[in-house]
């Protein structure tokens, strides 16, 4: 039998997303000029079919159907990503010089979203029958060992940083990457070293994009003072910048925040969704739900999220096939760091790199594709001693 307190914490999530796309839509209906219930209708669908899906998958035989249905969304969602230059563009979605949506039957669809999952499966598969937690191994052989599955990443990296313009789904692709790695059984010695390559070309990737480096310089605007007020006055002062763009995403996200207070203004009662905090059901929504719960809102959610990991991790602890252990820990990777990434960034913690927040942002891509995530891992929780 699958994993019940899983689903229903899923479904909580779920819930609440739902509730949020109608509470805080209503500037994007307005300016829109969409109908009232646009996006609570069209997140309520998507709810009920990933609902759908989640319940399909977890009845399903893990044997047999968690690798051909891992290798159709890693496959699939590869060829998607490098068909998308070169589609019409009536056919895809076209956002500040990025193509990342397929647009089919008037709603949008992300490949990036399924092709990540794949991408766990992938590797979940591979490092069963390749990675041993030899401990004799050199360095420079474990980075042999490593080599095709950086190839693989590299090749993700030009999909979607580079055609897509999708730096933050590469991020939790590479420390997924990372952290899988890890647990397959490298040593600690490899996976020090490869976090620190990634850190380069991180600030490679944000150095050569113009609209990259002014996000960080934003960022750090807003976190300066507090940082340098810990170092001495010399360094503090060469380190010190000024720029004429305000932060202004985050100097909202921050109002609402405080706004909300330890209650909330009530739901629907938010000020700062009128137009203030663009993207407030999306990116932003744990600054709207702060606004309208609360820090008490916020803690349930937070709370939701940890136990949803910690149940992923049991799960991946407790079944027997090393295929199953590793994908459960790649996809509970995969869900903390998003939610953490988000929650920092509109926090001002970390820059902001547009990642949704799994299952109760706004969107239906997103959404189904982390359903897509959990099915998998109630369908593998029938082979865990729970």
């Amino acid at each position: 039998m699958a994993d019940k307190p899983l689903f229903y914490i899923v479904f909580a999530l779920i819930a609440i997303g739902v509730i949020f796309a109608y509470s805080l839509g209503t500037y994007s209906v307005v300016y829109f000029e969409y109908d009232p219930y646009h996006f609570v209708v069209r997140q309520a669908l998507f709810a009920f079919v990933a609902l759908l899906i989640m319940w399909w998958l977890s009845g399903l035989a893990p044997e047999v159907w968690l690798h051909r249905i891992g290798l159709a969304l890693f496959l699939g969602g590869a060829l998607l990503m490098a068909m998308m230059p070169f589609m019409p563009e009536s056919y895809v979605s076209e956002v500040g010089g990025a193509r990342r949506w397929i647009r089919l039957f008037g709603f949008s669809l992300a490949p990036v979203e399924f092709f990540k999952i794949g991408f766990i499966y992938f590797l979940a598969w591979s490092f069963s029958r390749k990675f041993t937690h030899e401990s004799r191994m050199s360095h420079l052989a474990e980075w042999l060992l490593a080599l095709p599955y950086l190839v693989v990443f590299l090749i993700a990296v030009f999909l979607i940083a580079i055609l897509q313009n999708d730096l933050g789904q590469v991020i939790v692709l590479g420390t997924t990457l990372a952290f899988m790695m890890f647990f397959a059984g490298r040593s600690i010695r490899f996976f020090t070293s490869f976090v620190a390559l990634s850190l380069v070309l991180f600030v490679t990737f944000i150095s050569i994009a113009e609209h990259r480096v002014l996000r960080m310089k934003l960022w750090w605007v807003g976190v300066q003072d507090y940082i340098l007020s810990f170092l001495p006055a010399s360094m503090a002062n060469r380190l010190h910048i000024q720029i004429d763009d305000e932060p202004y995403q985050i100097t909202h996200a921050y109002n609402a925040i405080y706004n909300g207070g330890i209650f909330g203004t009530g739901i629907g009662n938010g000020n700062f969704k009128l137009g203030f905090l663009s993207e407030v059901h999306t990116d932003f929504v744990l600054a709207g739900i702060a606004e309208e719960t609360g820090l008490l809102g916020v803690i349930v959610v937070t709370t939701l999220f940890l136990i949803m990991v910690w149940r992923l991790f049991k799960i991946a602890n407790r079944v027997q096939s090393r295929i199953f252990y590793l994908f459960g820990l790649g996809v509970g990777i995969m869900l903390a760091f998003s939610f953490l990434i988000n929650s920092y960034g509109i926090s001002g913690l970390a820059p902001i790199k547009g990642l949704s927040v799994p299952f109760v942002s706004y969107g239906g891509s997103a959404l189904l594709g982390a359903s897509i995530a959990i099915g998998l891992v109630l369908m593998i929780s029938q082979r865990a001693k729970l």
